[in-house]
């Protein structure tokens, strides 16, 4: 992400995974573990979209963690449908951000893929330690069902989908979204990789975490 990006690699459960960390200039407010979009399709941890995240996080005084899935780039093991990876996603926050006494801030955020498998780590988790803030971009729902986000976390969590997604439509988002009364952030004119709209998607998403937590 930029030239202060510390890279390295950590104990999963198929093996090695490919770790990104970048921190922010002052004092970190927590971790924000990152994920990215579907391994097949050339999802990785320097996807454009990763990217952006990662810089809204730090731009707001968090640690910004992105991870490479099983079988992509270093990270050992091959593609498990969602399966492993959310065992591969809660063990990077096991080691970056392991509860206890003590314990960091910790929020969750991740794009596409990564944000069907982000869902999956905030049911996991959530009832055992606190998460401050979930943030889910282009959360794909159609291959796999994303899991509901707890009515008591709504207020600390940004959904935002593109409404011109041909990948994961607008509507089956909507699908998802509706009987939880989850709020879904709806951005005009916009494709599944929000093409000329980074900067937007950066700036809701500061916003989102510049809100007080709740």
């Amino acid at each position: 992400m930029n030239s202060k990006t510390q890279k390295s690699s950590i104990a999963g459960p198929a093996g090695a995974l490919d770790i990104a960390l970048d921190l922010p200039a002052g004092e970190s407010r927590g971790i924000a573990v990152i994920a990215h979009p579907h391994p097949l399709f050339g999802g990785t941890l320097d996807n454009k979209v990763v990217q952006t995240l990662a810089r809204a996080f730090v731009q707001t005084g968090w640690t910004a963690v992105r991870f490479n899935f099983r079988g992509v780039g270093g990270s050992a093991g091959s593609h498990d449908e969602g399966r492993g990876e959310l065992e591969d996603f809660l063990a990077v926050v096991q080691h970056v951000a392991p509860a206890g006494e003590g314990q960091a801030a910790l929020a969750l955020a991740g794009f596409s893929f990564g944000a069907f498998v982000t869902t999956h780590a905030f049911e996991r988790l959530h009832a055992g330690r606190p998460i401050e803030k979930l943030v889910l971009v282009g959360t794909s729902v159609s291959r796999a069902p994303a899991a509901p986000v707890d009515a008591a976390a709504h207020n600390k969590t940004l959904v935002v989908h593109g409404e011109q997604d041909d990948t994961v439509l607008l509507s089956a988002v909507m699908d998802w979204a509706r009987p939880q009364a989850l709020p879904v952030t709806v951005v005009p004119g916009v494709g599944h990789f929000f093409h000329g709209q980074l900067p937007l998607l950066k700036n809701l998403v500061i916003r989102h975490l510049a809100s007080p937590a709740v």
